[in-house]
């Protein structure tokens, strides 16, 4: 779905998507964003092997956005999060820094990150990590296949149950 624009060119908050029964939409997500603890089973497949897997994870859910998982540290074999160079800043959540995942011979260059020091309200954050699912080989939610959020620098995770339109993609960097 592509927005409308105003007559100064402007992009304009696209028309949500109605939800089904069993479904939620990005639009009714609060900004700023909140997180939420959730008990799905997540499996996160990297080079064939298994990267993750926890019932353990908690999402950040932001206007406009997909949900972002974050999972304990704890659910990641040894080796397979290996700090990586830089950080960025998120206006609500506070430095993210990055890993490179690795495991079964492949390198996803800068493809998780976390917040150490979460800003006040994001505490549960601190010892989880967020993973890009399309650097990922695969990232399942109950075994449902997740697809990925568009663009380079969000990392949404997209299931059957949250409907958009979402942010990120090209045109709509101005919702």
């Amino acid at each position: 779905m592509t927005a409308a624009k105003d007559s100064s060119g402007s992009s304009r908050r696209p028309q949500p998507t109605k939800p089904k029964a069993g479904q939620e939409s990005v639009w009714d997500y609060p900004r700023p964003p909140r997180v939420e603890p959730r008990s799905e089973r997540i499996i996160v497949r990297l080079g064939g092997e298994v990267v993750a897997d926890t019932t353990d994870a908690v999402r950040a859910l932001e206007t406009s956005h997909p949900p972002v998982y974050y999972l304990p540290l704890d659910a990641f074999p040894s080796g397979v999060l290996v700090p990586a160079p830089g950080t960025s800043i998120c206006e609500y959540k506070g430095e993210a820094h990055y890993f490179d995942v690795m495991a079964g011979g492949i390198v996803a260059y800068r493809a998780g990150w976390t917040y150490p020091e979460p800003a006040l309200g994001f505490e549960m954050l601190s010892t989880r990590v967020a993973l890009y699912p399309g650097r990922m080989e695969s990232c399942t939610v109950n075994g449902q296949q997740v697809s990925f959020q568009e663009g380079d620098f969000y990392g949404g995770w997209v299931t059957a149950q949250i409907v958009g339109p979402f942010k990120g993609g090209p045109g709509t960097a101005g919702w």
